[in-house]
């Protein structure tokens, strides 16, 4: 039966950074939901006159949000979010890499997969690219939580074989042979998607990029992810490690590891010749800007992406970022860019984006969802300011749809999630 959600609505329908007007606001808004689809999103009087045998379900007092898009996260992670005083390299060796030998046990495993899923839900996001574990069994964990929820994720084992802790390393035959498995058993499963996950080029020789290279070329539809120019010292050192590439990109290059359904996480210091190829390419970039904050990494030059072509979305980056909530990143972002020499004035529309439509796109599933156009997975945030809080009281005063979409992205934290659903279904209701 068809149903009628009446709430005040925002979304995006195209990217604002290339097209004018691309935000949608409604005052007193309905979004039609049939069969876990989007039949309209329009403003109620009309949408309930063409409609009149929908069931209404009234959510005034709150706002509809498109669910949010995290381009980058790492579940085994999940536990260590909040180290401070390091930079990458040294936070990977002291807080993250101990906890990620820990998903060696599949009891351990569970118990933080379901946890990371709900907390996802929890913040309003419906749809991830997930880095998984360095074992299979635990990365089967992630997916099977992810299934049980609800969660639309895609997902890979984490592949490496060097310059890492001995146990997080696997031979290229075992690498390939795990990850085929879970490619056979999850990629176009339900919601669950496959991405093939080597860690970095630091971590990765060229036997396990081969091994990348075949699993892409093997299963089609299959994502990929992995990290680029996130600081100077992992740069110099695949320089070292690669002496025949002309840049970090370049290993990726290749071994064909980018294009449409890939997504680099970071590409904090990029040379112009990289971004050039990437956006010949279709690569996307996760922007982490809260990772790249509290690890010194350096300040992401939204500008020369913006002008070189290269798409990006943003990512939590949890555990180096502070916590999984995707409007706290659309809210950093707009903080750095402020400040950074190259800064520009980022708008709410273009915040929103980023944090919905601009993920699914980069996930390649910008025809699935990321915004209220029909036909879509009706994936929704209900955001509902509690009583006597700051947002309540920043909205009191805002008047426009751009004063109450900042105070939205500046102050609606978990305590403002009252529900979230995929596909139609809640998957996280608050108590």
């Amino acid at each position: 039966m068809a149903e009628i959600l009446r709430a005040r609505i925002f979304h995006t329908v195209a990217n604002p950074f290339l097209v004018e007007g691309a935000l949608r606001f409604h005052e007193d808004g309905g979004l039609l939901v049939r069969d876990g689809r989007v039949g309209e999103c329009a403003d109620f009087g009309p949408l309930r006159a063409a409609n009149p045998a929908a069931a209404v379900r009234d959510l005034h007092g709150g706002f509809l949000l498109p669910g949010f898009v995290d381009a980058h996260v790492h579940f085994p992670q999940v536990r260590v979010t909040g180290g401070l005083g390091m930079e990458l390299l040294d936070w990977l060796e002291k807080r993250a890499l101990p906890e990620e030998s820990r998903m060696a046990d599949l009891a351990h495993a569970r118990r933080v997969a379901r946890a990371f899923v709900r907390l996802l839900a929890s913040h309003g996001t419906t749809t991830a690219m997930v880095f998984g574990a360095h074992f299979g069994g635990a990365t089967a964990e992630l997916f099977e939580a992810a299934a049980e929820l609800g969660l639309r994720v895609a997902a890979g084992m984490v592949l490496s074989d060097r310059l890492l802790r001995p146990e997080l390393h696997q031979t290229a035959e075992a690498a390939y042979r795990e990850s085929r498995a879970l490619i056979e058993r999850y990629h176009g499963r339900g919601r669950l998607l496959y991405a093939v996950t080597p860690r970095f080029a630091l971590s990765a020789s060229e036997a396990m990029l081969e091994v990348s290279q075949t699993l892409m070329r093997e299963f089609a539809g299959v994502r990929l992810q992995t990290h680029l120019n996130e600081s100077p010292a992992e740069i110099a050192e695949v320089a070292r490690l690669f002496p025949w590439a002309a840049d970090y990109f370049a290993v990726y290059e290749r071994f064909g590891l980018c294009g449409a359904g890939a997504v680099m996480a970071h590409s904090v210091h990029p040379t112009d010749g990289e971004l050039e190829r990437m956006a010949g390419s279709g690569t996307w970039v996760a922007h982490c800007p809260s990772s790249n904050s509290a690890l010194g990494s350096g300040v992401f030059p939204m500008t020369r992406h913006l002008r070189g072509g290269v798409r990006f979305a943003l990512g939590t980056d949890v555990g180096a970022g502070t916590g999984v909530g995707i409007l706290k990143e659309a809210l950093q972002a707009y903080l750095v860019r402020r400040v950074a020499a190259d800064g520009i004035r980022l708008t709410t529309e273009q915040l929103l984006y980023l944090a919905t439509l601009a993920g699914a796109e980069a996930l390649g599933l910008g025809a699935e969802a990321g915004n209220f156009e029909a036909g879509k997975s009706a994936d929704w945030v209900w955001l509902r300011a509690p009583e006597g809080s700051e947002l309540a009281y920043s909205l009191e005063m805002a008047r426009s749809p751009e004063e109450i979409l900042g105070a939205l992205i500046v102050l609606a934290g978990r305590d403002c999630v009252a529900e979230v659903a995929v596909g139609g279904e809640p998957i996280f209701t608050s108590s």
